[in-house]
């Protein structure tokens, strides 16, 4: 355990670090990447160059920093974050990299006011939170390998299929080269691919959701063309049925657990319907309560899995659907392709709305705190939501 000397003089520092903002972290990835070069193949380079990631790592460092003294509230992220370091085959001796060149950082920002005892303390804290994250990942790696299926590290698969869905979402069937199982994952979890091709710099490892539910051979994932998305346009453009990639055992923390019996509503935004299919196609197969499906993106071109949806609320009474379009064309109809132009408002379907309900949502950052508002305006607890984004992580 820590010291309360060492608490101290770590929270002594939020006014330090708050001084210094996301500043801090772009520092310490600019520093780590000069000298530990290998590194670059571990981390989401794209992440780094839009300054999602440094501005993530300043909110962890900034969290732990204020609640080191009451490390339960932060027991929700580190499990967060645990699965997402697996998904990067993060590995004992790169916590002692990172610590390293934190701590380093500090003394080059912070100048005469980082004393030596600060950083013996932020080296006593850091270790101290390394040995949780190292602790958490191996018994997440013992446990991805040790199932039916499982694996540690990568594994080669092949795509089976490949599939446009609209014009920006193609779906990848990847079925391992072995030809034995996989394991079982829970619908909302995601899948990380690690890549390594002429066009690409350095390796790239990303992480996608798995599209559809367990079955036991393959899986699939639903991968959005990005305007400046290097990997995605590659999985586009250069791979093909045949080919095979590395992929790393599922993982995320973002699963649903909501019992069949319970009213469920799936919200989702362009490709955030991603994991919201994977959690319908499970669901579906249980006798379950009602389940409401909203979803809202641009117009029909890049409205995937539009007729799926369609096809399986006619087989599915307990099933319903609503659909919104932003900005609808001319040939996009009302009634049929979707239901509602505009942004989506809650307020038009709020009698459909089960007050007892769990609410998964996922897609861009601003659609999901517009959603957690309108849901909260209707007397949605913050207990009833549960969301997902993609990329470092975003406080609603």
């Amino acid at each position: 355990m820590l010291s309360q000397q060492t608490i101290s003089i770590v929270k002594s520092t939020i006014p330090l670090l708050t001084s210094a903002g996301p500043a801090l972290t772009a520092h310490f990835y600019k520093r780590m990447f000069r000298d530990n070069p290998e590194l670059k193949d571990v981390f989401n380079l794209s992440n780094q160059e839009t300054g999602r990631q440094p501005a993530a790592l300043f909110d962890a460092v900034a969290a732990y920093a204020t609640h080191i003294d009451n490390l339960a509230v932060l027991g929700s992220a580190v499990e967060r974050i645990a699965q997402k370091h697996t998904g990067f085959l993060i590995q004992p001796e790169q916590y002692q990299i990172v610590g390293h060149h934190l701590l380093e950082t500090l003394k080059e920002l912070g100048g005469d006011a980082v004393t030596p005892e600060i950083i013996q303390a932020w080296g006593e804290a850091y270790g101290f939170l390394a040995q949780i994250f190292i602790d958490r990942e191996k018994t997440l790696y013992q446990q991805a390998a040790a199932q039916t299926g499982g694996w540690q590290g990568t594994r080669a698969f092949t795509i089976s299929a490949k599939r446009k869905e609209s014009d920006v979402i193609t779906s990848f069937e990847l079925t391992p080269v072995d030809g034995m199982p996989v394991p079982t994952f829970t619908p909302g979890q995601y899948l990380s691919v690690k890549l390594t091709h002429p066009r690409l710099a350095n390796t790239e490892i990303r992480q996608y959701s798995l599209s559809d539910c367990s079955n036991g051979r393959n899986f699939r994932i639903s991968v959005k063309s990005e305007p400046q998305g290097k990997v995605s346009n590659l999985l586009h453009e250069a791979f093909q049925v045949g080919d095979t990639i590395e992929v790393i055992p599922p993982a995320g923390d973002f699963m649903l657990t909501t019992a069949a019996e319970r009213p469920l509503v799936l919200i989702s935004a362009g490709v955030g319907l991603t994991p919201m299919l994977a959690m319908l196609n499970q669901r579906l197969t249980t006798n379950s309560s009602k389940t409401l499906w909203l979803h809202a993106c641009e117009n029909s071109q890049v409205h995937a899995f539009g007729a799926d949806i369609q096809a399986k609320q006619a087989k599915n009474p307990q099933l319903s659907s609503f659909v919104w379009y932003r900005a609808p064309q001319i040939n996009d109809t009302l009634g049929e392709q979707f239901d509602f132009s505009g942004m989506m408002q809650l307020e038009v379907i709020q009698s459909k709305l089960p007050l007892d309900g769990e609410y998964y949502f996922c897609g861009p950052v601003p659609f999901m705190q517009m959603v957690a508002k309108q849901l909260t305006a209707i007397g949605i607890s913050a207990e009833q939501m549960h969301y997902e984004v993609f990329g470092p992580h975003q406080s609603l």
